[in-house]
């Protein structure tokens, strides 16, 4: 795996405030057309962070899961992605 952790690299601002992410950079992080990301000001910079965004039908079915749980402990699940599949809940869907 490619690691440029500290690596500078020059990126122009484009029209449309678009800025284009060298593709060692991409690759490295795996990061694919689509992806979302949220954009942090701190200490004079710009950092983006990638975030996952689930419908708003799924995330209130995992609300009620959670109330149910708090209320009758039972399956510890070590992922999110494990949690809906052993729920039925396909966020791979179109409708994600």
């Amino acid at each position: 795996m490619l690691i440029l952790e500290g690596v500078t690299m020059l990126v122009e601002m484009r029209a449309r405030s678009q800025i284009t992410l060298p593709s060692e950079i991409i690759k490295s992080l795996g990061i694919n057309e689509g992806d979302r990301f949220e954009a942090v000001e701190r200490d004079g910079g710009v950092f983006l962070c990638p975030v996952v965004v689930y419908p708003k039908s799924k995330m209130a079915k995992i609300a009620k899961i959670i109330k149910e749980h708090e209320k009758n402990p039972s399956t510890i699940y070590e992922s999110v992605e494990g949690m809906f599949k052993d729920l039925g809940i396909d966020i791979e869907g179109d409708d994600v």
